[in-house]
């Protein structure tokens, strides 16, 4: 079986290995790593923060600008790539799924931050000045217990980060967005979770609403209300998103992508893809050379 696109675990940067953490200064890391620029997975949590420069970066085939006072976050298995304009300067951190783990009392709580769901619409912002002043000072201090060992430095380095993403998700809370439901939101999570990992094998909304134990028709409903699309979109979305991952390795055939994504006959994925996306497969894979 051909290899699907580069996928770079934590341990690819040596020096860091050990500790399930890579934190450096933006340039310096940019020059080291070349190869990064192009298309690629990370199977670790991904966190840049820029200080200078400009471009464009690419995050799951969605354009963004690179921008002073930009900070985004992505989690494992998102695809993504930069084209920079000008030199760029800012932070950055990679840290490993197990990184907090043993360190917090609940292993999920880095999903009570808006930021690392992929799919919030809030994993690239534009900080406010106020927020861009602490975040990058807390960046500094980051970088300043990595020069030397000390007692608890990787705790304290834990703690830092975890202040970063405080000041972030308050500065996202000044957006004033409308109470929700909490079991509805809670039940959206669950169902997108679900998706995640069920994909493949289940594409019916009623499927999944037997897992949730709940209705096709709230399901539904749910999603619509919170979301503005369907059930059903919400999964299609999902596959649409995991075929444009694997479209870019030239590698693969149409044909192996297809089976890749438990379809019975290609010709029946190339008509999901150009109804989904209103381009077949082809056209998308040269168009995103």
């Amino acid at each position: 079986m051909k290899n699907d696109i580069p996928v770079y675990d934590i341990s690819t940067f040596e020096e860091y290995k050990n500790a399930g953490i890579l934190v450096s200064r933006f340039g310096h890391y940019s020059k080291q790593y070349l190869h990064l620029h192009s298309a690629h997975r990370h199977s670790f949590y991904h966190m840049v923060c820029f200080t200078k420069g400009s471009g464009l970066q690419t995050i799951d085939f969605k354009n963004y600008p690179v921008l002073p006072g930009m900070i985004y976050f992505m989690t494992p298995g998102q695809v993504h790539s930069w084209a920079f304009e000008s030199e760029v300067e800012g932070y950055i951190i990679n840290f490993s799924e197990n990184y907090f783990k043993s360190f917090l009392y609940n292993p999920l709580y880095l999903e009570n931050f808006s930021f690392f769901d992929e799919h919030s619409g809030d994993a690239v912002l534009v900080l406010p000045e106020q927020t861009m002043t602490k975040v990058v000072s807390l960046f500094e201090e980051i970088l300043h217990e990595g020069k030397e060992s000390r007692p608890f430095d990787a705790d304290l380095v834990k703690l830092l980060m975890l202040n970063i993403f405080i000041q972030v998700s308050r500065g996202l809370s000044l957006k004033q967005q409308p109470q929700t439901n909490s079991y509805n939101q809670t039940l959206l999570k669950s169902f997108k979770k679900l998706i995640e990992t069920n994909f493949i094998e289940l594409r019916f909304p009623k499927q999944y609403a037997e897992l949730l134990y709940i209705t096709p028709n709230h399901l539904n409903a749910l999603c619509n209300d919170l979301l503005g699309i369907s059930a059903g979109q919400l999964i299609r979305d999902r596959v649409i998103l995991e075929a444009k991952r694997l479209l870019i390795n030239m590698e693969l055939s149409i044909a192996e992508i297809s089976e890749k994504l438990a379809f019975s006959d290609p010709s029946y994925f190339i008509k999901f893809f150009k109804k989904q996306v209103d381009s077949t497969p082809d056209k998308f894979r040269k168009q995103d050379k």
